[in-house]
């Protein structure tokens, strides 16, 4: 279907990014018809001589000031809460040497996660090519930013979590709209439940990377990055990795930004980190595997990476190795210790998904992938006060005399 057109958009048709296969824009898509994802493809040498990085630099609104890089065509359709531009965060860590340790704190974004990018761009398009009812697995993030921007736009929302899901997370989904259920299994037992229910329930399915539209949200993360570090980009990049659609759009992002003459052919290397209790890129990665087979039993304090098995597995390990970077898996033992030290240490309340990045970036140090004098960004997915954190014993009798040599 075709949608009235008063933003400057660039989209010359729709892709599979594992055979080429081209599809036309404006119409609802998902997987390709080789059961993998759908990318977006612009007109690059119109889209270079159409906007300025002056222009980019002058314009606020977070995310959405990259319109042109975006497939939104009608400004009715944009869904807002407030996004801005998530800040960069120099950690004074003595052990990063003569570099820059740097976290992307995407937890200022709305609902509190990085969700909010991907979401806001597949709730918009879901609006702008008339579809009415959306449904996604989730481990709670995803679900949360989905159900505010849906509610927000009118579009109805049912959304499927782990049983042991944070209780946060569920609360969040419901309290905005969502049409909430808890099931016995992990992230990919929930999404065969909403493919399945596809035919018979008619809803529209949001899972990561099962529709294009999602990873254009993600790759702001990429054209945000590159703006505050001056058009340039940094050594090397920290990225927790479940379903990777973060790591994968940044990395469009670069190529498109080199397309229009914005930056050089210089790439950052990508570092994908999961946890030792699941594991399916970093197993690959060792491998030499394109594809990552579903991982058994998965497990680890950070929900959000607990992602079995990812369907675009081969872009993400494509991405890694074109980067020359790698795969990376730590205990959850350090990731609960990485929380704590930066909290303690910097004073940035890390979410657990966020912490393995700090933990992986000092384990990398460590075994020499990573130099002191790098320039490193972590990506802190979401804001630690979503996550349950450890009680606080100490108390107080005010009616009793107070020991202040114990204090």
């Amino acid at each position: 279907m075709k949608t009235p057109s008063d933003y400057k958009t660039f989209v010359s048709h729709l892709e599979c990014a594992y055979t080429g296969e081209r599809f036309e824009a404006d119409k609802i898509h998902g997987l390709s018809s080789a059961g993998k994802p759908i990318i977006v493809k612009y007109d690059l040498e119109a889209l270079g001589k159409n906007i300025d990085k002056d222009t980019i630099e002058r314009r606020t609104g977070g995310f959405w000031k990259y319109s042109e890089f975006l497939p939104v065509r009608s400004s009715e359709n944009v869904v807002r809460l407030g996004e801005e531009m998530t800040p960069i965060i120099r950690l004074a860590d003595q052990d990063a040497g003569g570099g820059e340790l740097l976290i992307k704190d995407e937890g200022r974004l709305p609902t509190g996660s990085f969700k909010a990018r991907g979401l806001a761009l597949a709730v918009a398009m879901a609006k702008e090519l008339g579809l009415k009812r959306l449904a996604m697995p989730t481990n709670g993030n995803a679900g949360a930013a989905m159900a505010a921007y849906a509610s927000r736009a009118g579009l109805q929302t049912t959304i499927f979590c782990p049983d042991d899901t944070p209780e946060i997370n569920i609360s969040e989904i419901a309290l905005q709209g969502g049409d909430v259920y808890r099931v016995n299994g992990l992230i990919n037992d929930c999404g065969k439940i909403v493919g399945e229910g596809k035919e018979p329930v008619g809803w529209f399915d949001v899972s990561t990377l099962k529709e294009p539209y999602r990873i254009e949200g993600k790759k702001t993360m990429g054209l945000e990055l590159a703006e505050q570090l001056g058009w340039r980009l940094p050594d090397v990049i920290f990225y927790p990795t479940g379903g990777g659609t973060g790591l994968i759009g940044m990395w469009k992002a670069f190529d498109e930004l080199e397309a229009i003459g914005w930056i050089g052919s210089k790439r950052p290397k990508m570092v994908a980190v999961q946890a030792t209790g699941c594991a399916p890129i970093v197993k690959a990665w060792e491998n030499g595997a394109e594809h990552a087979p579903l991982w058994e039993n998965a497990h680890t304090v950070a929900a959000g990476i607990r992602v079995p098995v990812a369907v675009g597995d081969f872009m993400i390990l494509r991405a890694v190795r074109q980067s020359k970077g790698f795969a990376i898996a730590v205990e959850d033992e350090a990731i609960m210790e990485a929380q704590k030290h930066v909290a303690q240490t910097e004073g940035v309340l890390l979410c657990p998904e966020g912490a393995a990045t700090y933990a992986a970036y000092r384990q990398a140090l460590k075994d020499g992938r990573v130099l002191g004098s790098d320039q490193v960004v972590l990506y802190n997915c979401a804001t630690g006060l979503k996550y349950p954190m450890a009680p606080v014993s100490q108390s107080l009798d005010r009616h009793q005399p107070i020991d202040y040599s114990r204090l």
